[in-house]
């Protein structure tokens, strides 16, 4: 069996890296339109990604709660555990703005993209003033009818892991009390683990939780936002013991 997967994990890489590639190449003039047209393009390329993980690596997924997404602009703070996390978003929202480390603009190609579609570069190392930048540009993404999506964690944390949730998402929070604010649970690092080479077949579960009700002071807001997407985390199933029968509620993020 570890054999399948790891011929399977490899097959994997070989797709994400030319299709990444290849679609880099032919999306250059994409830069030169309107910001829409790129929103499709990267579409259908995260699309792809997520058909490869599902159909080659047999990374599959389940969405729960769908019920709980708002229409129109919202904030979402998700647990963030494998890069197929940022896969996820563009096939469930109309318009995600990620936020993301600045540093990710560098990269040949991909970085020059996630710049041009609208995603929110956070310089770290600049403090308060990395804050006021990224709220400004939350404001603009939100009043665009955008969806933002934050990891409060700030990066990758491994199965049963749980750091200190960054005070950038309860800015959030406060800044923008009329916009919802959904947690979003996942167990996506059991079967994708964090820089791993193997993907473990199984069925990923991404639980949307209810908004947080709005007019928590901070230090509340903060604690039972971590403990109600710890706990919904701890709750979910192993993916790699899921059921494989056709995960529930897939075809809006396919």
């Amino acid at each position: 069996m570890i054999v399948v997967t790891v011929l399977r994990s490899l097959a994997f890489n070989i797709i994400y890296l030319t299709w990444t590639a290849v679609l880099g190449v032919l999306y250059l003039p994409l830069l030169a339109v309107p910001r829409p047209v790129l929103v499709g393009a990267t579409k259908l390329w995260l699309a792809g990604l997520r058909a490869a993980a599902w159909h080659v690596a047999g990374v599959r997924y389940r969405i729960e709660g769908l019920e709980n997404l708002p229409a129109g602009p919202a904030i979402i703070a998700a647990k963030h555990q494998s890069a197929w996390d940022t896969f996820l978003f563009h096939g469930l929202l109309a318009d995600p703005a990620y936020v993301l480390k600045r540093e990710l603009f560098r990269i040949p190609l991909v970085g020059w993209y996630i710049k041009a579609v609208g995603m929110i570069g956070i310089d770290r190392s600049a403090g308060a003033s990395a804050l006021k930048a990224m709220l400004r540009a939350c404001g603009a993404a939100l009043a665009d009818e955008r969806q933002v999506i934050i990891f409060p964690e700030g990066t990758r944390t491994a199965p049963g892991e749980s750091v200190a949730y960054h005070p950038g998402v309860a800015a959030l929070y406060q800044r923008f009390p009329d916009i919802p604010l959904v947690p979003v649970a996942l167990n996506s690092g059991r079967a994708w683990g964090r820089k791993a080479f193997l993907k473990h077949p199984g069925v990923v579960t991404v639980r949307i939780l209810p908004p947080m009700e709005p007019g928590l002071d901070r230090r509340r807001f903060l604690t039972t936002l971590r403990t109600r997407v710890e706990e919904a985390v701890t709750a979910l199933p192993d993916p790699r013991h899921a059921p494989q029968s056709k995960p529930r509620d897939s075809a809006r993020a396919a």
